[in-house]
């Protein structure tokens, strides 16, 4: 990716050789044309417009699919999802508890299965790998084997506009430990007069306080600029300074090419089911502080003898057995993921969200002559390399306006007060097609915005 030319370029190259505009419809559908993965489109559900509770048939066909930007939020719906989730119900109904340890999926271990298949994903080994509660319930069980504050070492250091359930869990675990998040939350703020923080400013705070640092936590994609983290290099200058670091990747994992193994860090990921991963190098050295017995070595765990035989490494953070209905929505997802190559994934999204990128910046840009037409400000960074498949969008006009203008016209994006849109196109199942609709009904909506 580093050495591909730039999207505008690419953009600007293809049109001219096939005789249409870079704006126009025409090459949108070439480059659909030319995409690899056009075909797991059909792996999944798209809604209709006129399924969508706030569209307007007035001003748009019912009929057609909708635009689908929202999948950082909620994905679409895989087609093989209610196969599984039936298959699991006719199982309950006709074998009752023997569905535990028969069947395709069986409940004992059913979420084991999928985590060779997740840990592709992450860059990760299968063993650093756990799908298991929720995302902040994760956050909490790792934070209390890996914090472990000193009179001198007891800081947090996070971003100051970290996803709020984050910061709720650093600051009850600093409170949890006898300190005050006053003195031991170290919240690191955008430059003034910027919104996105420089990759020199985490490294620099690093290297002059991480000998007071217990805990090196941000997001990898952020929610709501959507920047991505160098996660490596922060990693590589926490570890040098004796530091843990952590990411949550909620908004990363699926999004971006990783490589946890590699870079040796623990995380915790969001979902129906939310995933963990701790590095093979804390198998042992670091434990569990909170128990179930979902931790135990499998091979033994029915005895039922209450004496721990913990598994090591992140399996022994299992607490209890998985809802079995909630494996099945993670399996068709993660089947379709392994059919391709995050690596593809990651290709297609740097020229997908290049071309929305093009679009927004070629229609909406403020123009001097013009002041008082709307106009967007692209908060998300321009290098793809510090962002994944989103733009966070400020508008000269409320928000709210455009929200609901787009909505009515079958668009599903979402709204981040106090004044961003967050458009996402998946490479999964967007098109280019999908981008260059959504800048038409883009331009109508703040039309009928100005007239207002």
């Amino acid at each position: 990716m580093d050495s591909s030319p730039p999207t505008r370029e690419v953009l600007e190259r293809l049109s001219a050789a096939h005789g249409c505009g870079p704006t126009s419809e025409e090459l949108a559908v070439h480059l659909d044309q030319q995409d690899d993965l056009r075909h797991l489109r059909q792996r999944f559900l798209l809604p209709k417009v006129a399924d969508l509770p706030p569209s307007d048939l007035s001003l748009v066909d019912g009929s057609q699919e909708c635009v689908y930007f929202v999948g950082n939020s909620l994905g679409l719906q895989p087609k093989s999802t209610k196969k599984y989730l039936d298959e699991e119900l006719e199982k309950w109904a006709s074998m009752g508890v023997h569905g535990h340890f028969h069947g395709s999926r069986p409940w004992a271990w059913a979420e084991e299965n999928l985590e060779g298949m997740m840990a592709t994903v992450v860059g990760a080994k299968p063993e650093e790998v756990a799908l298991m509660n929720g995302l902040t319930v994760n956050l909490h069980l790792l934070l209390l084997s890996f914090y472990k504050p000193t009179a001198t070492r007891h800081k947090i250091l996070m971003e100051d506009k970290a996803f709020p359930s984050d910061h709720y869990a650093v600051e009850s675990q600093i409170r949890l430990r006898g300190h005050d998040p006053k003195d031991s939350m170290l919240c690191l703020s955008p430059r003034p007069g910027e919104v996105t923080l420089r990759t020199e400013d985490i490294l620099e705070v690093i290297e002059e306080q991480g000998d007071s640092i217990a805990v090196v936590m941000f997001s990898g994609v952020q929610y709501y600029t959507g920047q991505l983290f160098d996660m490596e290099a922060i990693t590589r200058a926490g570890h040098e300074k004796s530091c843990f670091v952590g990411f949550d990747c909620a908004h990363a994992v699926g999004n971006v090419d990783m490589k946890l193994h590699d870079w040796g860090y623990l995380n915790s990921g969001a979902g129906g089911i939310a995933g963990a991963f701790v590095h093979e190098k804390h198998a042992y050295a670091v434990k569990p502080a909170l128990l179930g017995w979902w931790g135990h070595d499998w091979k033994t765990r029915l005895e039922m003898t209450n004496v721990m035989d913990l598994r090591p490494g992140v399996n022994g953070y299992r607490l209890s057995n998985l809802p079995a209905l909630l494996v099945c929505p993670l399996q068709a997802s993660l089947e379709i993921f392994d059919m391709t190559s995050m690596q593809a994934l990651r290709q297609k999204s740097v020229l997908l969200t290049g071309y929305l990128e093009y679009l927004i910046q070629h229609y909406f840009t403020l123009d001097p002559r013009r002041p008082h037409e709307p106009h967007i400000t692209i908060l998300t960074p321009s290098d793809p390399r510090q962002r994944g498949c989103q733009l966070s969008l400020s508008f000269s006009v409320p928000v709210r306006q455009v929200f609901r203008e787009l909505e009515k016209r079958g668009v599903v994006c979402d709204m981040r007060e106090p004044n961003v849109l967050r458009v996402a196109p998946l490479p999964l199942y967007n098109s280019f097609a999908d981008v260059h609709r959504f800048v038409e009904l883009l331009r109508a909506s703040l039309a009928t915005c100005s007239q207002k």
